[in-house]
């Protein structure tokens, strides 16, 4: 189990699966302690959160993509962003700082690792991952299609995926472009 080299392979086939450019938004969810073995909650590693959260964010930033961090529900599973994508995307930010045991330890690393970090409420992501079973999808947007990762876990924690589409409206007489 090499939890730098999955959550490193994983961020990396999203993105290209996903089809990610410079200046979307990700979210990921991240459980440490589900990463460990241990349930959601119940066994917060902050040194696991650092290599999880230093990985994505050094994978995300080579290629000009943003991070949006999701906390544990204790904080309404607000998001950790750079100030840069809460102001292009027009977020408004909150006044919390997350905590291992409030925001979670991933999210915790998040925010202290990134440049110039808010906090907002809400995000409508072009794609995204949660390892441990911490419910991003209310962070995609409206069309989310589940993508199959060849990494199914991080550590002990199962691993999903998703990117999302523009709708498809007007019905039988419509037609749509590749």
């Amino acid at each position: 189990m090499n939890i730098i080299e999955d959550t490193k392979s994983a961020v990396s086939e999203l993105i290209e699966k996903s089809k990610l450019k410079s200046g979307d938004l990700v979210v990921v969810g991240c459980s440490s302690s589900e990463i460990l073995g241990e349930h959601i909650g119940k066994g917060s590693s902050p040194e696991t959160g650092v290599d999880v959260a230093k990985t994505i964010l050094d994978t995300l930033n080579a290629k000009g993509i943003f991070l949006a961090a999701q906390c544990c529900e204790h904080l309404n599973r607000a998001l950790v962003i750079e100030r840069e994508a809460a102001e292009k995307f027009m977020y408004d930010e909150v006044c919390v700082r997350p905590m291992p045991k409030a925001g979670g330890s991933f999210a915790t690393a998040v925010y202290d690792n990134m440049t110039d970090p808010v906090v907002v409420e809400h995000v409508k992501a072009k794609a995204g991952i949660d390892i441990g079973c911490t419910l991003i999808g209310m962070h995609l947007k409206d069309v989310a299609v589940p993508l199959r990762l060849s990494i199914k876990k991080i550590g002990e924690a199962s691993v999903n995926a998703a990117y999302t589409r523009p709708k498809l409206i007007g019905g039988i007489r419509a037609h749509y472009p590749e």
